[in-house]
Formats: structure tokens, C-alpha cells, sequence
């Protein structure tokens, strides 16, 4: 019953009309964004992170999660139509998706994409509301040592899971852990890292880091590939499968949001890596795997259920633990601190508005999705169409604009092309910056829940093993680290990613 007024509360704040609006303007964008190739919803909620300023909390992380989840029912459109996957979570569509196109079966592909992608989201947001409250009654028992070495688990998590080197990954880490560090000490007013310019002394915003590597260098790098698309130009018809092609893809949507679901609340994990997994498994298991980059609906069904999947549950860990999963639940920390909001386990008992009005809104804006994408994909379709030099220039204003807004001033726009120019140096030389940004956004909580617990503890180092729950936690961090250095193991990582 408590579950039934906890819907009740949610849907009574996701149904007034201010939330109803930004969640269908966070959809339609984030479906935008999903068809545009070159951009992201980590992108997008970066530069869009100043507008949220003058909202409610309730409304702007409404607003951004719809981007989020949008984006990759959004994806897909490109992945089928273009064979141009606009997010990395729908690469795996385009295998199966844009040969289902070329065969004629644009619509069936695409309406399959819909309807798996709105099974899973609406039962995954189901499984967010059953297993969030539970996991945060037990995060209310942990003590600053224990999220402390969650946070250390986090990180190494999100390591093995990270594509390319360990080494580089380990590297973007460190990175992100000294770049939160700037700034005066909270305890002694002493100056880091912040050689001499004030403009430092309250650290780097980052909103700052965001829109620079993942907004400005994004745009350059894909500025230099210059690739050409070319969209399937027969009539998109026959959007609705065939009682056949129900029941083939009725197993795969359940496996597909089943495997997402579980991947997405892994550290690291989240919509891309939920998607090639269930890629790979149904490959094995379909008993029409000899279909499998010929056109087999399955190819579809299956990555698209558990991208959603894995983009719904990837909450869970944010809104219960305060632990972001991947890069854009750090957004979306981040976007929480912005509003006032400490994340952790007491948003649940102290702002349950907040915490139900979201997770009503993930089912209010999975049917916005659907209506959005079925009836105007030929919308979506002229939009892959708008040429990049009309596009990128209006990104950069609009970036200039935000990161002025934070502080009016001209420094954080100095030090947003600073990070533009690392975020490209990092696409050339292969280097993944979500580990860095994951760095940024924990450090610093990191070092509070380390100070408490040594506090707490008189100094003594031991408390984080002499504590059952951290003490495991640091256990599986080490053997995490440890067998993912192992060359045997390292060598099948790299050849799992190739594939």
C-alpha cells in the first residue's frame, strides 16, 4: 500500500501542467539530440544545465531525465534510417536495423525500436520503484566509511568497464580526482592548485568541464569527420509488425530488458554498454542468429529493450546512494547540488516529491516517446538532413552563453575552450573522459566522507577495514582491479569491446 500512495504522491507532482510541459520538452529534445549524430544527451544536459537554474528542482531533473531516456529512443531513428547511430547505446541497432531498411522494412524496424524501447523503459522505471526505497533504507545505515569505499568501488567499476586501456582509464580517474580538488580547502581556507588566480580559489564549476570536453570537443572531433549520410528515401510504411513478428521479438524485448536493467545500475555500466550485451546474447541464443546482420528483428528488439533498460535503472544508484553510475547521472548530481539537493539516501525521506515525481514522469514521458516517434518520424527523418555548419555554430553560442550565465565571467569561457581543446586531445589519442568527469563530480565527496571517517575514527586508517560493509566494498575493489590487470583477462576485455 505504501508503494500505491508513494505513485500517488509522484503522479500528483508529475501531472501539473509545468511538469507535464518540461517533461515533454526534455523528451522532445532528448529524442532530438538521439536523431543528431555527433550529439549526446551528456552533451546537451551539460549545456542546458544553466537553463534549469530558475526551475524547481522537481521540474529541471524531470526535464533532464527525459533528454536522457529520449535520446536513446532517438538513436535509433539514425541507426535504421542512416546506418548513423546518433547515441553510442544504438551502434548495435544499426547492424540489424538499417539492413531491415534496405530490405524495405523501414517501419517495422522502427516501430519495433519503439515498442521495445517503451516496454522496458516502462518496466524498468517499475523495478526503479520497487528496489529504490529498500536500497536507501540500507544506505541510511552507511557511515561516512562506508561511502567512502563504495566510492572507491565506484570507481574502479567504472574502469574495468570503460573502453580502452585500464592504464588511461585509471589515468582519466586521477585526473578527475585533482581537478575536484581545486580550489580553497574547506577545512583550512589553504589555496590548491589554483597557481595564484583567484578566479580559481572557489574551484572549477562543472558545468565548466562538461560543456568543454564533452560539449566543445565533441563538436571539433566530429567537425573532422565529415561523414556522408545518406537516408533511405523509399516511403517509410507497414509500421505495425505482423502477429509474426510479435511473437519473435516478445523473447528478446524480455531478455533485452531484463540483462539493461541489471547493467544499468552498475557502476560504468548504463544504456551503451546494456545494449551491446544484449546484442551479444541474443546472438547466441536466438534461434535465428543466422539472420544476425542480415536484418533479424531480434537485432533490434533486443539492444534497443535493454538501452532503456539500462538507462532507467541507471537512477537507482544516483537517487538512493548518491552515487552517479555513468557521466550523466554525474550531470544530473550535479544538477541536483545546483538545486540545494544533497544526494544520498535522504532524498527518499526528506524531498519524496522530488524522488516520485521522477520516477512518475519516467512513465508519463516513455508515452510522450512513443507518440513522438511513430507519428513524426518523417520529422525526425528531415532533421538527420540539417547540415552540421548550421547546427555546431549555434551549439558554441549557446555553450559561450551558459557558461557566462554561471558567474558573468569571461574566465570560465577561457577555461570551457581550455577543456574543449583537452576533450578533442583525448578523441584523438583514444582516452575516454566519462572516467574523468566521474572523477571530478566523486572527488570531492570522496575526500568529506574520508575526513569524516578519520575523524570520526581518531585518525585511525583501519576504520575502513575494521568495518564489515566497507571492508568488503575495498575487497571487491582490489580483486576488481587486480583481475582486470591480469593479461589473460585483459586481453579478453580488449577483444570483448572490438567486438
Amino acid at each position: 500500500m505504501e508503494l500505491f500512495d508513494n505513485l500517488a504522491l509522484g503522479f500528483s507532482t508529475a501531472f501539473t501542467l509545468t511538469n507535464l510541459f518540461y517533461c515533454l520538452i526534455g523528451t522532445i529534445l532528448g529524442t532530438a539530440v538521439g536523431v543528431l549524430p555527433g550529439l549526446g544527451p551528456l552533451a546537451t544536459i551539460a549545456m542546458l544545465l544553466p537553463t534549469t537554474f530558475a526551475l524547481p528542482p522537481v521540474t529541471s531533473l524531470i526535464m533532464l531525465s527525459g533528454i536522457y531516456y529520449g535520446a536513446q529512443y532517438g538513436g535509433s531513428t539514425t541507426a535504421i534510417l542512416v546506418n548513423l547511430p546518433g547515441e553510442s547505446s544504438s551502434i548495435v541497432t544499426a547492424l540489424d536495423g538499417y539492413a531491415m531498411a534496405r530490405n524495405g522494412e523501414a517501419g517495422k524496424a522502427l516501430a519495433t525500436a519503439a515498442l521495445g524501447s517503451f516496454f522496458a523503459g516502462c518496466a524498468a522505471t517499475l523495478l526503479l520503484a520497487l528496489f529504490a526505497p529498500p536500497l536507501a533504507v540500507v544506505a541510511l545505515t552507511f557511515g561516512p566509511a562506508e561511502y567512502f569505499s563504495l566510492m572507491v568501488l565506484g570507481l574502479v567499476a567504472s574502469v574495468v568497464l570503460a573502453n580502452g586501456s585500464v592504464l588511461k582509464a585509471v589515468g582519466m580517474i586521477l585526473l578527475g580526482l585533482l581537478l575536484g580538488l581545486i580550489g580553497l580547502d574547506v577545512n583550512s581556507g589553504i589555496p590548491r592548485f589554483t597557481f595564484g588566480m583567484p578566479q580559481l580559489y572557489d574551484g572549477v564549476n562543472f558545468v565548466v568541464v562538461a560543456m568543454g570536453v564533452f560539449g566543445l570537443g565533441e563538436i571539433v572531433h566530429n567537425l573532422e569527420q565529415g561523414e556522408a549520410r545518406s537516408i533511405i528515401s523509399r516511403k517509410i510504411g507497414g509500421l505495425m509488425p505482423t502477429r509474426a513478428d510479435l511473437k519473435r521479438i516478445v523473447a528478446p524485448v524480455l531478455r533485452g530488458t531484463f540483462l539493461g536493467s541489471a547493467l544499468g545500475i552498475l557502476p560504468g555500466g548504463g544504456a551503451m554498454l546494456a545494449s551491446f550485451a544484449a546484442y551479444a546474447l541474443e546472438k547466441k541464443v536466438s534461434p535465428n542468429r543466422a539472420q544476425f546482420g542480415k536484418g533479424a528483428i531480434e537485432g533490434v528488439a533486443a539492444p534497443e529493450a535493454a538501452n532503456n533498460a539500462g538507462a532507467q535503472t541507471s537512477f537507482v544508484p544516483m537517487l538512493t546512494l548518491g552515487i552517479p553510475s555513468n557521466p550523466v547521472m554525474a550531470l544530473m548530481v550535479g544538477a541536483m547540488v545546483i538545486q540545494g539537493i544533497q544526494p544520498g539516501p535522504a532524498v527518499l525521506t526528506e524531498q519524496p516529491a522530488l524522488f516520485w515525481g521522477i520516477v512518475a514522469s519516467m512513465w508519463i514521458g516513455n508515452v510522450f516517446l512513443v507518440l513522438l516517434n511513430l507519428p513524426l518520424i518523417g520529422l525526425w527523418a528531415r532533421m538527420i538532413m540539417v547540415p552540421y555548419y548550421y547546427l555546431f555554430p549555434t551549439i558554441l553560442v549557446f555553450c559561450a552563453i551558459g557558461v557566462f550565465s554561471l558567474s558573468n565571467s569571461s574566465f570560465d569561457i577561457l577555461l570551457m575552450v581550455g577543456f574543449g581543446l583537452f576533450g578533442y586531445l583525448c578523441a584523438k589519442l583514444g582516452m575516454e573522459p566519462a572516467p574523468m568527469l566521474l572523477g571530478f563530480i566523486i572527488g570531492p565527496m570522496m575526500e568529506e566522507y574520508l575526513r569524516r571517517a578519520l575523524l570520526l575514527s581518531r585518525s585511525d586508517p583501519m576504520v575502513f577495514l575494521q568495518r564489515p560493509i566497507s571492508a568488503t566494498m575495498l575487497a571487491l575493489a582490489a580483486l576488481l582491479l587486480v583481475l582486470v590487470l591480469l593479461p589473460s583477462l585483459q586481453k579478453k576485455r580488449a577483444e570483448a569491446f572490438q567486438e
